[in-house]
């Protein structure tokens, strides 16, 4: 098995990065309505920003984890597998990460929010310790807010 690592987004990751999310959240847009958000994202400007962080695993994107340091949070955009590595734990390694991150940072919790509609996603932040703050249209979307203390 090769090494598997998270790494900071370099520019020439940009194309493997939107064609990962691309392919991870497609099976949302009938459900929505429309692309995700995610699927919309300049990645080339995430990356040159420092936001995206990749898992790869023999040079092969594997995961995109998207992080920036608020205030008084790590805000965590976006969490994408790719497709064919689904269920094997990568989404919450990625998400172990961007604890990480925020502890690092010294900032006491993570916020994320996803579609109403994406109901696989909130069971799967409920058991990883996130905790719904709200609802609400943002952006164009119909968002459920969460958070997670670290301390």
């Amino acid at each position: 098995m090769a090494d598997r690592s998270i790494r900071s987004a370099e520019p020439g990751d940009a194309a493997a990065v939107r064609d990962l999310v691309r392919a991870a959240y497609a099976g949302y847009v009938e459900r929505i309505g429309k692309e995700p958000a995610p699927m919309r994202e300049d990645y080339a400007a995430l990356i040159r920003a420092g936001e995206v962080w990749v898992l790869a695993e023999g040079g092969e994107v594997l995961g995109v984890l998207v992080i920036r340091p608020a205030e008084d949070h790590m805000f965590l955009g976006n969490v994408a597998v790719a497709p064919g590595h689904q269920g094997r734990g990568l989404g919450r390694e990625l998400v172990t990460f961007a604890e990480g991150q925020a502890v690092a940072y010294g900032l006491p919790e993570v916020r994320l929010y996803t579609n109403e509609k994406m109901h696989e996603n909130l069971a799967v932040y409920a058991r990883l310790g996130f905790e719904e703050t709200g609802r609400g249209l943002d952006g164009g979307y119909r968002r459920v807010f969460m958070r997670k203390r670290l301390r």
